[in-house]
Parts: structure tokens; C-alpha cells; sequence
């Protein structure tokens, strides 16, 4: 009897948890294992194999034993003890679970906002799969999920000046700092937000701001400074700090990088990023309450972010979940909403049924098989390699002359790939510089029809995705 009345009253709670669990299930139809994926599984199987954090590369034959900062290597240590675990399975485990762990955590944190307007919570968790950029087995997802928390943890210290939940922030600190450390700055960084929102009290046209007290700001100020403490408790101590602001200031990278790109409207993928900041916008305005300013900073900031790189545009969206709710007016439950949301559940359960296979998320490698194993028969000492190629050779156990981790490549021989890769004036010499003695690019790149132009190499392998040539000296 109690297990009936205890659904009957929790009802609407309980369907939105089967949609939100049918919800995760149906994003992993877009799950994928993402070329650096191999990089970070060989680093955490190293680690883990021989009881040592990396911090100088092992990787490369161009940078061997240079300073590597693996500012993600507790994530590898995961992914690959995930792999131990759950074998082939490991990288759905874990996406599946941080994905549903964060989807759970943004409803069951603010509830009763979700819940008193059950069309619009609906259509705001559509705009999750629409700019949803961290579905690979990469430590971005857990990046996300902390990040939800420490907005959580910061503004709801902000309306409650009693709460204590606010020193939990620098454990959020110290974990980030050592699962994906380039962007761990955020929870200092938002303490010292939210001290700025709070030092003024106003109410002008639509904008409303409220004065935190004395206590509030030497809180957010000292737990500041301790996240910044626990920040540097990691392998490479304080350099951590600084890390994000230097990625963030090299220009090549920003230039090079797809997930560094900034939004674009000459880009028609980048539209839904534009709509869903006017969307947000839109819903604040329109809105018969205030804007806080606090809500109008956050939103500013993040909105910048965001512009600035599309890896940044879900952080946005995580953020903004956090007030947009309150900005939205309560709707009346209607009586088929629970059976309109189950009726979404079990068609989103067999839509991913129907359409997920495994074996799409784990034949994403770069390279086939048989090139591979021509590499692995020539056993080259210097290869040179398409950047999108490193991380599977890696995985392969080749070395390599380039890979995804381009901070580490960034100020020795980046630049000198990206000449050499687009043919730039002089990239000639720069091959001669390195010595090359094999080369495995793309099919239809320009270098591939440079190295069967010249004599001085031999087509050894093709397939459809890539070619390998050899030097006539090794021939």
C-alpha cells in the first residue's frame, strides 16, 4: 500500500526518470570513439602497467622524454581500469554513465523548477542532444559534469548564506585538476564572478542586483583561494595554474584546432548555438520577472566563452540551466503529461534499439588494419604521420612524429607539420630536416601527390583512406 502511494504521489518524478534514462540511452546513437581516444587509453594502460604518473612523453620519436603535462591523466587511468572491467564496453559504460549521472543531477538539483513547467523542461533537454559536443570517450564529459556542479554549489550559496555546501568546491578543484586539468580554472574563476555580481545593489529598468553580505564575499574569496590551492595538488604542482591561460593564448593552436574554432555564423552547424543564446536571451526579456544580475553576468560570460569556442558551448548551456527556469511561468500538469512523457520514453528506447550497434562506435579508427600492419613490418624510426593518424598509432604502438596532443607539440615541431602537411613555402627543406624515412598521409592530400612526384620516394601501400611511402634510401 505504501509503494502505491508513494507512486501515486511521485509520480510525474518517476516518468521524467524513465525519459531522462530512455534520454541517455537514445544519445548513444551518436556516441563515437574519438581519435584521441587511443592516446589517452595507452596512457592510463602505461600508468597503470607501471605504477607511474606520465609527465614526459613516450609516444613520439620527435619529442621522446620531453615534459609532457598530462593534465588528464587520472581520466586515462579511468578509462583503461574501465576497460579491465567492462572490456570492449568501456567507453559506452562510460559515457553512457557521466551522461546520465549529469542529466540526472541538473533535474534532481532544481526540481521543483523543472517541475513546474514540465513543456518547457522538456524542450530545454532537447537543446542538450543539439549541442551536446562531448559524446566520445574523452575527458571533457567528466569536465562537464563538474562544472555542473560547482555552478550549483556556487549559486545556491548565493540565495542561502547559511549553507556549508560551498566548501565542497575545492574537492571539485582538486578532482578537476587531475581528470582534464585545462579547465579546471572555472570553480576560482567563479567565485570571483559572483563576487563582483555581489558587490552592488540596484534595480534599473529590467535589471535587478542584490549586495551579498561581509560573510558571503570573504567565503567566496577564501574558498577561491583554496581551489587555487588544490589546483596545484597534482603531478605538476603549480604549473597547473597557469596551463588554460597559456592554451588558451597560443594562436596556432586556436587557428588549427576544429574544437577551438570560434563560432561562426558563415557556418550553417553553428546556427544552433546562435538560437539557443537568443532563445535564453529571448525568455529573460520576455520574462514578467527581473533579470538578476547575477543571471545576467553568468550569462554574458558564458555567452563569450561560447563565441569564442565551440568547445565552450554546452559549458554554456549547463550554466544557464541553472537559471532559466526561474525565468520561465509555472503551467498546470496536465492529466496525460505522464503518459505523453512515457509514450516519448519507450519511443526513444526503441529508436535506440533499433538503430545503436557497438560496433559503429569502435570502427572509428583512423587507419585500416592492413596499413597497419605494413607499418608494423617496415618498422620505420621516423615517421611522419597525419596528425589524425597519432593517437591510432599510438594505440598501435608506432611511434610517432605528431598526435592530438598539440600543447605538447606547440612550441618544438607544430608548426613545422602544418607547413609541411599544407605544402607551405619551404616545406621541402623542412622534410629534409627531419630526415623522414616513411610517410603515411591521406590519399588525396597534397603531400601524397608530392611523394609520388618525386623520386625520392616509393608508394609502398594505398587504400581508400590513406597512402605510405618509403624513402629510396630505405628501399
Amino acid at each position: 500500500m505504501k509503494i502505491k502511494e508513494f507512486i501515486k504521489r511521485h509520480k510525474l518524478v518517476l516518468f521524467l526518470f524513465v525519459f531522462l534514462v530512455a534520454f541517455s540511452l537514445f544519445l548513444m546513437l551518436f556516441l563515437r570513439c574519438d581519435i584521441d581516444y587511443f592516446w589517452h587509453y595507452k596512457a592510463g594502460e602505461y600508468m597503470v602497467k607501471h605504477g607511474e604518473i606520465l609527465t614526459k612523453d613516450i609516444f613520439s620519436w620527435s619529442l621522446n622524454q620531453y615534459y609532457w603535462m598530462s593534465h588528464e591523466w587520472l581520466f586515462e587511468v579511468i578509462i583503461y581500469g574501465l576497460d579491465v572491467i567492462f572490456g570492449k564496453f568501456h567507453v559506452f559504460v562510460y559515457v553512457f554513465s557521466i551522461t546520465l549521472i549529469l542529466l540526472f543531477f541538473l533535474f534532481f538539483s532544481q526540481k521543483k523548477e523543472y517541475l513546474k513547467n514540465i513543456p518547457f523542461a522538456l524542450f530545454w533537454t532537447a537543446f542538450f542532444i543539439l549541442i551536446f559536443t562531448g559524446l566520445s570517450g574523452r575527458p571533457q564529459l567528466l569536465s562537464f559534469l563538474l562544472l555542473a556542479v560547482s555552478v550549483w554549489l556556487i549559486f545556491y550559496y548565493f540565495y542561502h548564506p547559511d549553507s556549508k555546501r560551498i566548501y565542497f568546491l575545492p574537492l571539485i578543484s582538486f578532482f578537476w585538476a587531475n581528470v582534464h586539468g585545462g579547465s579546471s580554472n572555472l570553480p576560482y574563476l567563479l567565485c570571483f564572478l559572483t563576487i563582483f555580481c555581489g558587490l552592488f545593489q540596484f534595480s534599473f529598468s529590467k535589471i535587478e542586483a542584490v549586495r551579498l553580505s561581509r560573510k558571503q564575499i570573504i567565503t567566496y574569496f577564501v574558498v577561491a583561494i583554496i581551489c587555487m590551492v588544490a589546483i596545484v595538488l597534482n603531478p605538476h604542482g603549480i604549473k597547473m595554474l597557469f596551463y588554460p591561460y597559456q592554451n588558451m593564448a597560443d594562436s596556432l593552436m586556436l587557428s588549427t584546432i576544429a574544437e577551438w574554432q570560434p563560432s561562426n555564423l558563415n557556418e550553417i552547424s553553428h546556427y544552433v548555438y546562435f538560437v539557443f543564446a537568443l532563445v535564453t536571451l529571448g525568455i529573460m526579456i520576455f520574462s514578467k520577472k527581473k533579470i538578476r544580475f547575477l543571471d545576467a553576468i553568468y550569462y554574458l560570460f558564458f555567452l563569450y566563452l561560447g563565441l569564442k569556442s565551440i568547445r565552450f558551448w554546452f559549458f554554456s548551456y549547463l550554466v544557464y540551466t541553472f537559471f532559466i527556469f526561474y525565468y520561465v511561468p509555472k503551467r498546470k500538469v496536465d492529466s496525460y503529461t505522464c503518459s505523453l512523457i512515457l509514450v516519448f520514453s519507450i519511443l526513444l528506447v526503441a529508436i535506440f534499439i533499433r538503430g545503436f550497434s557497438y560496433s559503429d562506435v569502435i570502427s572509428t579508427k583512423s587507419l585500416s588494419d592492413s596499413a597497419i600492419q605494413v607499418l608494423k613490418k617496415e618498422r620505420p624510426e621516423r615517421l611522419f604521420n597525419y596528425y589524425d593518424y597519432g593517437a591510432y598509432l599510438i594505440y598501435q604502438d608506432i611511434d610517432v612524429f605528431i598526435d592530438g596532443r598539440a600543447d605538447l607539440y606547440s612550441k618544438y615541431i607544430y608548426e613545422d607539420y602544418q607547413d609541411i602537411s599544407r605544402l607551405k613555402y619551404g616545406f621541402p627543406e623542412l622534410i629534409s630536416k627531419y630526415q623522414f624515412d616513411y610517410f603515411i598521409v591521406p590519399k588525396e592530400s597534397g603531400l601524397a601527390s608530392y611523394l609520388k612526384s618525386t623520386p625520392d620516394y616509393s608508394l609502398i601501400y594505398q587504400d581508400k583512406k590513406c597512402s605510405i611511402f618509403k624513402t629510396k634510401e630505405k628501399c
